[in-house]
């Protein structure tokens, strides 16, 4: 009974809808309709059109409906209501299926962009003995190294000219003191043999006194 009195309050909300619609498009060319097929809305125009007038002993006009359109209305709302559902639940799988599609993007976006930055990282560093530097850092590194070496060079030059110079000196020296010993010697020898001819001729002086 819930049931029939449901359906008859929905189909008078339906009838004044689509009187009101039926006025406004009163000017477009009738449609063909039916149970069998077309919109739910066509359906219900097509079971107020086809319905028939009844009016009561205080002469209030209702409309008789046929028990097997309201049936067969029915079972199209029904069907429609499914295909609805079943498109509504289609609509969610997709959701779902686009959002865990989303997240495993952004799962690998993450991903990508650390994996970038570490190769950005590493692009813009080097490695010296195992630890990682930035390129600024290496090159300042580097030319501090190449400066300091270049450094110790120029005082091992210095260095090398004053021992050259030293060494030269010292050889100058050494030739001189030579020079000196030698002409030192040469005196020497030239005095020992002046007295060993004196000490010779003192010799011959006396063998020839004693004869």
């Amino acid at each position: 009974m819930n049931f029939y009195k449901s359906t008859i309050a929905l189909l008078i909300i339906a009838f004044f809808s689509l009187t009101i619609q039926a006025q406004n498009n009163a000017t477009k060319p009738e449609k063909q309709l039916s149970l069998d097929g077309g919109s739910i809305n066509d359906q219900f125009e097509f079971i107020i059109t086809k319905s028939s007038n009844w009016n009561d002993e205080r002469r209030q006009s209702y409309e008789v409906i046929k028990r097997n359109w309201v049936l067969k209305l029915r079972d199209n709302v029904l069907d429609s209501l499914k295909a609805v559902h079943k498109n509504l639940n289609d609509t969610k799988n997709t959701v779902n299926k686009q959002t865990q599609e989303i997240e495993k993007l952004k799962t690998d976006l993450s991903t990508t962009q650390g994996t970038l930055n570490q190769t950005n990282t590493e692009k813009d560093s080097m490695s010296l003995f195992g630890i990682q530097m930035s390129k600024g850092g290496y090159n300042t590194l580097m030319w501090s190294i190449i400066g300091g070496l270049f450094a110790l060079l120029l005082l091992f030059i210095y260095k090398f000219k004053d021992s050259n110079s030293i060494t030269k000196q010292a050889k100058a020296t050494l030739a001189e003191t030579e020079e000196q010993f030698e002409e030192h010697r040469r005196v020497a020898l030239e005095r020992e043999q002046k007295v060993r001819r004196q000490l010779q001729d003192e010799i011959n002086k006396q063998k020839s006194g004693n004869k």
